[in-house]
C-alpha cells in the first residue's frame, strides 16, 4: 500500500455559508462528508480551540483517489489572521472560471497566474484548461519554506517524497507524481503561520507509523502529537502522528487501512451540512449578548 497525499485543512471564517458557496458553486466541489463536534479534537484538528466545531470534507471525488479539502469551522471564532505558510492550491478547470463569472466571484491575475480567493483569503490558482475527467483536477498544494535545502532534506530525505522538479525558488515533490497531487515548496524570507495555520495529511500503512515516528525522533525533528488512536463514534478508530517540518508546518500521517473506511463518501453529507448551516444561530446569539465572535 503506497503513501498518499490526502487533504489540506483550512480554518474557515464565519459565516460558514459564504465559504460553502465558494467551494460548492465556484470550485464545483462536492460535499464528501460532514460532522459536528461538541468539543475540540484530541489531535487539534480544529486548532487550539475547545468549543463546538464542525468538519466538512469537500473535493472532486473520493479521498482514496482525490486530494480534497477539510474545512474546519469553530462556532465561536469569526475569522483567522492569515500567514504565508499556505501558498495556494492549483486546479486545472476552465469550468471554475465560467462558474465564477456566472456568480460574480472575483477573478484576479498575479504574475501571469489566475487566482481566486476563498473566504479567509486562501488562494486557489486555476489552470485555464478543461477539467480532466480521468484524473483528479487538483494538481498541487504549495507551502512556504525559509530554507529550501533543509526543507528538501526533511520532506525527501526523512519523509521519502520524490523530488520531481526544482527551480531557483520552488521544489516539487510527490509520492506518486502521475496519480497524486504534488507538494510544492516555495521559498519565503520567513514563514508565518499566524492563526489560520493549515495542516497537510497523508496516509501510510498503519504498520509504518511507529517506525516513522521513531525515525523523526532519531533525527531530532518536532513531534506535535505522538502516535495516538482517535475514536469516531460508529466509525473506524484511526491511528495518527502529527509532525512539524523545519518551519513548523503541521503534517498528519494517518493509518491508511482504517482511514479508508473512515473517509468513505457519505451520501447524506451535503444535507447534513445544509442543515447545520441553517441551524447555526451562533451569530445571532453573540449579537443578542452584545458581544462579537473572537478574532483569532
Amino acid at each position: 500500500m503506497a503513501r498518499q497525499a490526502l487533504h489540506w485543512v483550512f480554518k474557515v471564517p464565519s459565516p460558514r455559508a459564504d465559504t460553502m458557496k465558494f467551494y460548492r458553486e465556484v470550485l464545483g466541489m462536492q460535499v464528501l462528508r460532514h460532522e459536528e463536534f461538541e468539543k475540540g479534537c484530541e489531535a487539534a484538528c480544529n486548532g487550539p480551540y475547545d468549543g463546538r466545531w464542525s468538519k466538512t470534507m469537500v473535493g472532486y471525488g473520493p479521498e482514496e483517489n482525490h486530494f480534497v479539502v477539510e474545512l474546519t469551522y469553530n462556532y465561536n471564532i469569526s475569522n483567522y489572521k492569515l500567514g504565508n505558510d499556505f501558498q495556494g492550491i492549483t486546479i486545472q478547470s476552465r469550468e471554475i472560471l465560467e462558474r465564477a463569472k456566472k456568480v460574480g466571484w472575483p477573478v484576479k491575475e498575479e504574475a501571469g497566474r489566475i487566482i481566486l480567493e476563498a473566504p479567509g483569503g486562501y488562494k486557489f490558482f486555476v489552470v485555464d484548461l478543461p477539467q480532466p475527467r480521468d484524473r483528479d483536477p487538483v494538481i498541487s498544494v504549495a507551502i512556504g519554506v525559509s530554507n529550501m535545502t533543509k526543507s528538501v532534506e526533511y520532506w525527501s530525505g526523512l519523509l521519502d517524497m520524490t523530488v520531481t522538479s526544482a527551480s531557483l525558488s520552488t521544489t516539487t515533490l510527490s509520492y506518486a507524481p502521475s496519480t497524486q497531487a504534488s507538494l510544492v515548496l516555495v521559498t519565503q524570507p520567513s514563514v508565518d503561520h499566524a492563526k489560520a495555520a493549515g495542516r497537510i495529511a497523508f496516509s501510510i500503512p498503519a504498520s509504518q507509523l511507529p517506525a516513522t515516528q521513531e525515525k523523526m525522533v532519531a533525527a531530532a525533528t518536532t513531534i506535535l502529537t505522538p502516535l495516538v488512536s482517535l475514536d469516531t463514534p460508529g466509525k473506524a478508530t484511526v491511528q495518527v502522528v502529527i509532525l512539524a517540518d523545519p518551519d513548523g508546518q503541521e503534517i498528519c500521517f494517518v493509518g491508511a487501512e482504517a482511514f479508508k473506511e473512515l473517509s468513505l463518501v457519505d451520501p447524506e453529507g451535503d444535507k447534513l451540512l445544509s442543515d447545520a448551516i441553517e441551524g447555526d444561530k451562533s451569530d445571532a446569539w453573540f449579537k443578542k449578548k452584545g458581544r462579537e465572535k473572537a478574532e483569532a
